[in-house]
């Protein structure tokens, strides 16, 4: 498995969302929800309609974990939400469904999704599905939010695996040293 990367830039990020939404709303909402959530892409796949439809929070079982997740959602996820169903009339249960069928779109065709939009917008870094969950962690953490925090919403053992996993880099946390200067 590659290592991926977040995506360290707002404009990057932007043409991104820009470049999805004229595509596919489905693959611009599993963005937005997935750079906005940090949840893991097999729990993103596997959210049916009926968990985000007139609904202020998620609430679901983690996958990997089996711990139970339950957040709110942002103003920018329920207008991307609620344009989605708009657009889909809520045919079927899952809320990515594949056009293959009743069922949510695969792994490897999230990937594609993510890999793509980001290639043709220009970024150059490893990009993938885990990219959208980084992302979240990493502007969090670039927002002012406590580590320790962000720690807790991703589940992680310690601080030290969340910079690293949000690719929080020595030279980032050196420069706190040589700018701070008080």
């Amino acid at each position: 498995m590659e290592y991926v990367e977040p995506i360290r830039n707002k404009q990057q990020i932007n043409a991104v969302k820009s470049y999805l939404r004229k595509q596919n709303l489905r693959d611009y909402l599993l963005f937005v929800l997935g750079i906005n959530s940090g949840l893991r892409i097999s729990d993103l796949l596997l959210l049916k309609i009926k968990d985000v439809q007139t609904r202020d929070r998620i609430v679901i079982r983690e996958k990997k974990t089996g711990k139970i997740k339950d957040f709110p959602l942002s103003d920018t996820c329920k207008k991307t939400i609620n344009e989605y169903l708009a657009s889909i009339k809520n045919e079927g249960e899952w809320l990515f469904k594949s056009k293959k069928g009743n069922r949510p779109i695969t792994r490897i065709q999230a990937y594609r999704i993510m890999n793509h939009a980001a290639r043709t917008v220009g970024i150059k870094e490893a990009i993938g599905t885990h990219t959208l969950r980084k992302t979240f962690g990493y502007w969090a953490y670039k927002s002012g939010v406590d580590v320790t925090k962000i720690q807790k919403l991703l589940n992680h053992s310690a601080p030290s695996v969340t910079l690293a996993y949000i690719g929080i880099t020595k030279d980032e946390l050196d420069n706190i040293y040589i700018n701070l200067n008080l």
